[in-house]
């Protein structure tokens, strides 16, 4: 049976949002979508971009997988979900910024720093998140039983080697050389709702806005 949850969802949608905004659906439906933001988040629940940046339909291109990562640019093999959508957005949406967001209490971050065996003997999770490795060695070593501390910064670093590796991208590389487009990087903390972003100068993760309390100082790439 189609759960419950799901048709009493769609039922509210039908007799608020998509009354209130019909005109917009119908305009979509046949002019096609052209978002300026993609938008590469993490599959967990918790974190819905549309939800956190208060987006409308057609406003935000969006990717999710396991720990918003970005893999680097590679051809061969058959099966490329995350590069395929970031090829459309790039050269048939033409997006104007590409948006990394990581975000507090990853499953897939933990996973990785605390060397969890995989979860099975095909482990797609652990084969995936090896992408991350590189990051690990911009860190010191966590010793046996990693902080919390160093969780955070390995999800800060994961997010910066996914901008390393969205430049490998040809595509990428030249509309940004050409200054069409523009990478970012960010971070959510889901209790506190703090979002943090990056600064390309200086790299470090700054809270976007100040007086909800500040955050706590390891968030911080460095």
């Amino acid at each position: 049976m189609f759960p419950d949850s799901l048709i009493a969802g769609y039922k509210s949608f039908l007799g608020d949002r998509f009354s209130r905004e019909s005109q917009r659906y119908e305009t979509l439906g046949t002019t096609g979508q052209s978002p300026e933001v993609l938008v590469i988040g993490c599959c967990d629940s918790r974190v819905s971009p549309e939800v956190i940046f208060d987006a409308g339909p057609g406003e935000l291109f969006v990717v999710r997988n396991v720990a918003n990562i970005v893999p680097p640019y590679e051809a061969g093999g058959q099966f490329h979900g995350t590069s395929a959508a970031l090829e459309f957005a790039v050269e048939a949406l033409k997006v104007k910024h590409i948006v990394i967001m990581g975000h507090a209490s990853c499953g897939g971050i933990r996973s990785f720093a605390e060397k969890r065996a995989p979860l099975s003997s095909g482990d797609f999770i652990g084969k995936w998140m090896s992408i991350i490795a590189p990051a690990v060695d911009t860190l010191e070593d966590p010793g046996e039983t990693p902080s919390e501390d160093y969780i955070t910064r390995l999800a800060l670093a994961a997010v910066e080697q996914s901008l390393a590796n969205l430049m490998t991208f040809g595509s990428v590389r030249r509309r940004v050389d050409a200054g069409e487009l523009q990478l970012h990087g960010a971070y959510f903390g889901i209790a506190s709702g703090h979002l943090l972003v990056r600064d390309p100068e200086t790299r470090r993760f700054e809270a976007v806005v100040a007086d909800i309390g500040a955050p706590p100082s390891l968030l911080r790439c460095d």
